[in-house]
């Protein structure tokens, strides 16, 4: 979830009179603002790598399944603002709502989903990330309840672990047996242990004042079990860290690659990326073997006009890509899941 869009949805929350948790507040703008102003004027889209190197830009010819739909409708009900999205190899979509909590279940056969988790059970009154385990579980990072929840395949709450009050649990990525979060609202890594036994305690993995250069909004998280990429969009860029050493280091890019919703199948990275004055694409990068450096390849084409897509997820050969409508938050209902235009 992004910096802009999670400024207007609290801004509009009390409007529609949804629980938008009180603790989701923002990173401390006064310390942000001269990072952002230099390197990103996200109204109109003025940066100073505004010309990307030349690069391929072949886009893969767009294929559907022909019995999947293109578009999925997640919620008619105002305020039920979607965030996260996991697609599970057997084809199941979870979709959550940062507005209300509320957790969406479906089948990527089939244009409706459905409430899977009410909003406001178990204290979760916000939701951003969410993915399954290998076991089955659900995962659920909190947003400003601070806490990330562990659920059966069921529904059934098996635990909810809580961080320091005033985070922001943005998105998560699960490598072996520990869940690394991404916390947007003190700019550092919760970590916890994820075993078959159930979810650990969360605890500070690597802080703040250990990441340079300094982040202002840690957002989108993945691994390849050896080091962690990670999104931070006050600056646009992208953070590598080696798990073994907490090695610190911003990926080397020919251009802007950071973003919302990350996703990465081997060297690929994909990246939902606001690419200023209101257009949104998901960026592909080819990463070398170290995942050190990045190529941008191409971009897919643009959401729908206030759309703001957010987070991605791969269902066998396409992308999906969550419509939050953020940055005309709360929306107008339906709220969608859509294809990716232009990439595979």
């Amino acid at each position: 979830m992004r910096l802009r869009a999670l400024a207007a949805l609290v801004l509009t929350a009390a409007a529609v009179g949804q629980p938008l948790a009180a603790q989701a507040h923002l990173p401390d703008p006064s310390a942000a603002a001269a990072t952002q102003a230099h390197h990103l004027d996200r109204s109109t889209g003025a940066t100073p790598h505004a010309h990307l190197p030349k690069r391929s830009t072949t886009v893969t010819p767009q294929t559907h399944h022909p019995s999947r739909p293109t578009s999925y409708v997640v919620s008619t009900t105002p305020g039920d603002t979607p965030e996260g999205i996991e697609v599970t190899r057997g084809g199941t979509i979870y979709v959550t709502s940062v507005g209300t909590g509320a957790v969406f279940k479906g089948s990527v056969r089939d244009p409706r989903l459905r409430l899977w988790l009410a909003p406001g059970r178990d204290g979760r009154t916000s939701a951003t990330g969410i993915h399954t385990d290998r076991w089955g579980r659900v995962l659920v990072a909190g947003a400003g309840t601070a806490k990330l929840f562990l659920y059966d395949a069921r529904g059934r709450l098996l635990v909810a672990r809580a961080a320091q009050e005033g985070a922001f649990l943005n998105d998560f990525v699960v490598v072996g047996n520990y869940v690394y979060v991404t916390d947007s609202a003190n700019n550092q890594i919760w970590r916890a242990t994820l075993t078959k036994h159930g979810l650990g305690k969360l605890e500070p993995w690597l802080t703040r004042d250990q990441i340079q250069p300094i982040p202002y909004f840690l957002n989108g998280i993945v691994s390849d079990g050896r080091v962690l990429l990670v999104g931070e969009q006050g600056q646009d860029l992208t953070y590598r860290i080696d798990l073994r050493t907490k090695q610190v280091r911003p990926l080397e890019v020919d251009g802007i690659l950071s973003g919302d919703g990350y996703l990465l199948e081997g060297c690929r990275l994909y990246a939902v990326y606001n690419a200023g004055g209101g257009k949104y694409v998901t960026r592909l990068a080819i990463l070398d073997h170290t995942l050190t450096r990045a190529t941008l390849r191409a971009d897919s084409q643009p959401g729908a006009p206030g759309a703001t897509p957010t987070t991605i997820a791969r269902d066998g050969n396409r992308l999906l890509w969550v419509n939050s409508q953020l940055d005309v938050a709360p929306g107008t209902p339906p709220y969608t899941v859509s294809v990716v235009p232009g990439l595979l």
